[in-house]
């Protein structure tokens, strides 16, 4: 585990390389939020980032998360970025304060009843498959307004903004261009919705720490970092 001294430096880094992609991009460097992941990490990772400043980091499994906590400071907010099935629907939605990867009506409904019961609203986001990579979860982009329409329609849910995770290529350059088409996808696809249902989706959860640069040239509005914070797992 890094000292936290190692890991504000290393989030020097990462904010100097999202600062830099703003201004390439003509946009404010604070039009993208930092999100730290801190999967596999010890509870230790989450009180870095609160102590350094950031008010949310990311989990990718709800029991890993809701091991982890208790332990770390309570004003620290917890984002689900991982697969999500339905049966850990209540845990997830009593665990976390946002779920980026709401991939279906079914999850949707689930996560619905279960905040619904709690007198809560729990923010989501919309996983698409921009990428239309098969080894991803997420909706598919024909599905999107459907999947848009129902979770609009429930009481417990706050839907912010789509998220996506772009493909792997087998060289450097496959995986950029790659990753140029799915989050320009994402992105072409928030404006469609948008227009059509009158909701205006502000949130596009795109980039990590290999392709950051290019998800905030596509207009991302928050990158997901794990390894360029943290290290290796």
């Amino acid at each position: 585990m890094l000292t936290y001294e190692e890991f504000c430096l290393r989030a020097d880094e990462v904010e100097a390389r999202i600062a830099a992609a703003c201004r390439a991009a003509g946009r404010p460097a604070n039009a993208v939020r930092l999100l730290p992941v801190t999967k596999t990490h010890p509870a230790e990772a989450a009180s870095h980032a609160a102590r350094r400043g950031f008010r949310a980091v990311a989990e990718n499994r709800v029991q890993e998360a809701a091991a982890k906590r208790p332990a770390a400071p309570a004003a620290l907010q917890w984002e689900l970025i991982g697969h999500l099935q339905s049966n850990k629907a209540r845990l997830a939605a009593e665990t976390f304060d946002c779920i980026q990867s709401v991939d279906s009506e079914k999850l949707a409904r689930h996560l619905d009843r279960a905040t619904t019961e709690s007198g809560r609203r729990l923010a989501v986001l919309l996983q698409i498959n921009a990428g239309r990579d098969p080894a991803k979860f997420g909706a598919e982009l024909e599905d999107a307004p459907r999947l848009l329409d129902t979770a609009c329609g429930c009481t417990g849910l706050r839907v912010e903004g789509l998220m996506t995770i772009a493909p792997l290529g087998t060289t450097p350059d496959e995986t950029a261009e790659l990753a140029r088409r799915t989050f320009a996808n994402l992105r072409e696809l928030r404006d469609t919705l948008a227009s059509r249902s009158g909701h205006a989706l502000p949130e596009l959860s795109m980039g990590m720490s290999g392709d950051l640069e290019l998800a905030v040239a596509a207009g991302s509005t928050c990158v997901r970092v794990g390894t360029a914070l943290f290290g290796a797992r």
